[in-house]
């Protein structure tokens, strides 16, 4: 599944890759090449962030439902508990 990025985050972004060239490199990066080398890193480096990311989703999800157990569990037949004095329940 290839990762894509809407029509006005991938303009932000270029933007972005434009101003990190013109700030940190000797030559400026024009908008062509900026969306060329978006679309690298959308191909290449993109898709292991967003394992990554799927996993620590997987992976918090997985510890709530782990805790629902704690969290919504109900002990069964208490009914009669209520109705029973303190000294003779056992």
């Amino acid at each position: 599944m290839p990762i894509e990025l809407p029509e006005d985050a991938r303009a932000a972004a270029i933007a972005s890759i434009q101003r990190y060239f013109d700030t940190n490199m000797d030559e400026p990066i024009g908008n062509v090449a900026a969306g060329g080398l978006l679309g690298f890193f959308l191909e290449e480096i993109a898709p292991a962030v967003y394992n990554r990311a799927i996993a620590d989703a997987q992976e918090r999800m997985q510890a709530r439902i782990v805790e629902l157990d704690i969290d919504l569990h109900e002990e069964p037949f208490q009914y009669w508990r209520k109705f029973e004095s303190p000294r003779r329940r056992k």
